[in-house]
């Protein structure tokens, strides 16, 4: 089976900055535009797949960093929310969908639902009500980023180029509002420059890996204990904090 799917551009990031989610195909990080990798919490699944949790901050814009593991190419169907972030499609995490190419040991950094060959719209971290697949009446997987990788079948011939133009779509901006919901969601944010080009490409029928990510706001992941956030009380310093009166002694027992 020959799909079409797009080329992602190679991003130089650091080998030394990773910390990320690790498995046998790749490492996934998630990180703020201030240059925070977010940390990840993770579950203990008995299901072969990785999950981990994240914490969401309402109104920051995020990117995926995928680096692949792998000595070949790889695609990597990406999937936040329930929906393809390049078709915008409702996704189920099948090779036939549209997915993004890795080189071997080559990195992508995806910013935002795809618009065009040429640009995407930011993700941005919001309530529900606000959030992209919300807007197609489609809340069946809010709150979770997927990644699925799907090893290149062996080929010799050169890929084909099959450019062709994607839809474009009006841009609209992350609000600011400090105010939590119950549940997060992805906003469909603000324009930005993305070049990439279609390829050809010829997916295992297996994905190699599965990593599922799931963002809550911080109160929520709270509340279920995914981290620890009681006020701990610092210990009294006896020569600083101490400022009271003389006591009585002890009565002598």
């Amino acid at each position: 089976m020959r799909t079409c799917v797009l080329f992602v551009l190679l991003m130089g990031i650091a080998a030394g900055a990773w910390g990320g989610s690790t498995g046998n195909a790749v490492e996934v990080q998630i990180r703020s535009d201030g240059g925070r990798i977010l940390p990840l919490y993770p579950v203990a699944a008995r299901s072969p797949n990785r999950k981990v949790y994240v914490e969401a901050v309402k109104g920051d814009h995020y990117c995926i960093i995928v680096r692949n593991l792998l000595n070949r190419r790889v695609g990597v169907v990406v999937a936040v929310d329930g929906r393809n972030i390049i078709s915008g499609k409702q996704s189920w995490l099948r090779n036939d969908e549209r997915m993004y190419i890795l080189e071997p040991y080559g990195v992508g950094e995806f910013k935002g639902w795809r618009t065009s060959l040429d640009s995407v719209n930011r993700f941005y971290f919001t309530d529900v009500a606000d959030s992209y697949a919300a807007a197609f009446h489609d809340e069946s997987a809010m709150g979770v980023i997927v990644v699925a990788v799907y090893p290149e079948v062996p080929r010799r011939e050169a890929p084909a180029d099959l450019s062709q133009a994607l839809p474009k779509s009006n841009q609209r901006a992350a609000p600011s509002g400090k105010a939590e919901g119950e549940s997060a969601g992805t906003g469909f944010g603000r324009q930005e420059h993305s070049p990439v080009r279609v390829v050809a490409f010829d997916p295992e029928a297996t994905a190699a890996e599965k990593v599922y990510i799931k963002y809550e706001w911080r109160s929520t992941l709270c509340r279920q204990g995914i981290i620890a956030c009681g006020k701990i009380r610092p210990p009294r310093n006896r020569l600083w904090d101490d400022d009271d009166f003389a006591p009585p002694p002890p009565v002598k027992g």
